[in-house]
């Protein structure tokens, strides 16, 4: 410990920040990132405060709109933020929520018994971080109307006219001071409102964006049963009904849909309060216990699992599944690195057992579906156990064995992980002026021939069968399935770079495919990039230039004049560069450009890859008519 006094540390030091400062100080620690995904996090917090209303009982419909300006409009028909005097602060009670952290309904047992927003904090933040925030709220047969600028009243409240309606109606503009953009994505908005009427069936949520003239109305009396039929759209199911059930047990609310499809990979999506639960937590580890238990069970009884047989065990029992867990609870504990995990160990033991009975209830009730599922568990087993025999056989051969990596493979002599890099390249040509590109320090090279399998179409113990995955295996050191260790990962940076065209994209389509379904936690933890070559060089004597896009390309022969005579080069693949040219591109770490994968919607992720490498084609090609005019180089 230093000895050393300094007299200029001091009470006048510590810096207090009054009301809402701190929230347009460092925003990000309320709503993420100043980025896209905090812009529509304000749309989801002030939705969030409606959808409690509904949860409550006291609304049924919702409307959100982005008007052209990016200004947002969100309105309910519940009871109308309450406009009385607040007395302990001296305020009618809606300037409160809208201006104090941690001031709402969802504190103290007079307000929301349950609610979606985590801290309170909703209404109040997404009021700091904006141009403008309007309030209306329609009770008591009146109008009244309260209006705020980056968290500050500006006119008070006051009553400006009258009506026989409730609700309150919010408008607010976001702070252009605070975030990188203000473009709201439509897609975005519109998948977490489908979602959140998924959720809470019967409510009605009304989508307007007046910048494309689109009008929406999502309303399921279903809930997620419907979301179940919904996810699996582009899927077969082996069995018509998708098994529901639901449940309220000591003042919880539990929600289980599930169906199997003749496709090879689970799809477990939990929600607790309606927040996407993605690492998550008791009730999923609750649901799948009751899975595994109620096959194993009903199929011994029955005699579908002989008695000689080993129980099947849970990896088995949920491939080809899609299944939705929603719970609702008074007072959910997050924790995990992102705070998306369900913690509150007493909701353990009671998802368990109303999933039991929901599950062996539809076994019992439907005898030809429940061996169907049973058969289809055996058949996993099977193939389970045959992908083991393989991978003893590779390992013994060497093939998944850390001391002996893939020839192909053109390893760094770098040995940190998190200082290492590999970038999947396809083809021997692009491969070998990778090689002789690089930095030998920190990247590896590993080219592929040809298109890899398509796994969306093969089960788990198909994997092995091809070289070019095992080599993928191998080479990154994490392992795959029950094995997958990702503290032994290789390279911190796994970087796709395929050839900027129709079976570059097709090449790049498959990789991604395969790390989602087979190795998502190098995606969740952002060890996955895309590399950007360039489609275009410009010469202009000794002036060159590289052009990324076709729009780019325009833009660089106009500020060159376009009364030149250019020599442009169009690259049909990475092959066509020699290695000085794709190091300067494409690889080197000081001038390259690499796009990260992430997943923010891992229900949209499932649907989109399920479309595109699925089984069904119509589904496929609707989707490319649908996006044919953002999407470029998307294969058939």
């Amino acid at each position: 410990m230093s000895s050393v006094v300094t007299t200029d540390y001091n009470a006048d030091k510590i810096q207090v920040l009054e009301g809402l400062e701190p929230v347009r100080k460092r925003p990000g620690m309320y709503i993420g990132s100043t980025g896209p995904r905090g812009l529509h996090h304000l749309v989801y917090e002030i939705v969030d405060n409606s959808i409690d209303e509904a949860l409550a009982g006291f609304c049924d419909t919702i409307i959100v709109t982005i008007n052209t300006d990016n200004s947002v409009i969100v309105e309910d028909n519940g009871r109308g933020m309450p406009v009385d005097l607040h007395h302990k602060m001296n305020k009618p009670a809606v300037e409160v929520i809208h201006t104090v952290l941690h001031a709402g309904g969802k504190f103290g047992s007079g307000g929301y018994k349950v609610s979606g927003g985590l801290h309170g904090v909703g209404a109040s933040v997404v009021n700091a971080l904006s141009e403008y925030f309007i309030v209306e709220i329609f009770r008591n047969l009146k109008i009244y109307r309260i209006e705020f600028s980056r968290g500050v009243t500006t006119k008070p409240l006051e009553v400006v006219g009258v009506s026989q309606a409730n609700g309150s109606r919010t408008i607010f503009k976001p702070d252009k001071e605070i975030f990188d953009t203000l473009e709201f994505s439509n897609e975005t908005i519109a998948n977490r409102l489908r979602e959140l009427a998924f959720l809470n069936k019967g409510i009605k949520i009304i989508y307007k964006d007046l910048r494309t003239e689109q009008e929406v109305v999502y309303h399921y009396e279903g809930g997620i049963k419907e979301f179940v039929t919904y996810l699996n759209r582009n899927r077969k199911g082996i069995h018509e009904h998708v098994i529901y059930g639901e449940a309220d047990r000591e003042g919880n609310n539990i929600e289980i849909a599930l169906q199997y499809t003749e496709d090879y990979n689970e799809n477990l999506f939990t929600f607790a309060n309606n927040i996407n639960t993605q690492e998550g937590g008791v009730h999923l580890v609750g649901f799948k216990s009751a899975l595994t238990r109620s096959v194993n069970d009903y199929g011994r009884k029955m005699n579908i699992i002989k008695e000689k047989d080993i129980n099947i065990i849970g990896e088995d029992v949920r491939e080809g599944i899609t299944a939705i867990i929603s719970v609702k609870i008074p007072e959910p504990q997050f924790e995990g690195q992102t705070k998306t995990k369900l913690g509150n160990g007493e909701l353990r033991g009671i998802v368990e057992s109303v999933a039991n009975e929901i599950i062996q209830t539809f076994l019992e009730e439907n005898p030809n579906d429940a061996r169907v599922i049973i058969e289809k568990c055996i058949r996993s087993s099977k193939a389970r156990e045959a992908a083991r025999k393989a991978r003893e056989l590779t390992r013994r051969k060497g093939l998944l064995d850390g001391m002996a990596l893939p020839g192909k493979l053109k390893d760094c002599s770098e040995k940190d992980p998190s200082l290492s890099e590999i970038f999947i390249v396809e083809g021997d040509s692009a491969g070998g002026s990778a090689q002789q590109g690089r930095n030998r320090n920190i990247q590896a090279i590993l080219p592929l021939r040809g298109k890899i399998m398509n796994v969306e179409k093969a089960n788990f113990s198909k994997l092995f069968n091809s070289s070019e995955i095992r080599a993928m295996i191998t080479a990154f050191g994490a392992g795959i399935g029950d094995e997958f260790e990702i503290e032994t990962l290789r390279y911190h940076k796994i970087i796709i770079m395929t050839d900027a065209d129709v079976d570059g994209s097709h090449i790049r389509t498959l990789l991604l495919t395969f790390l989602f379904r087979y190795l998502r936690p190098l995606i969740d933890e952002g060890y996955i990039y895309i590399a950007q070559p360039p489609l275009y060089r410009i010469k202009l004597g000794k002036i060159q230039q590289y052009a990324y896009s076709d729009r780019e390309l325009e833009r660089i022969l106009n500020e060159l004049g376009r009364e030149n005579k250019f020599d442009i080069q169009r690259y049909k693949g990475l092959g066509e560069m020699d290695p000085e040219q794709l190091w300067e591109t494409t690889m080197n770490p000081q001038t390259r450009t690499l796009v990260k994968v992430n997943i923010e919607d891992a229900i949209e992720a499932d649907l989109i890859f399920s479309t595109l490498m699925g089984e069904k084609v119509e589904p496929r090609r609707q989707f490319i008519e649908d996006n044919a005019a953002s999407v470029t180089n998307l294969d058939i």
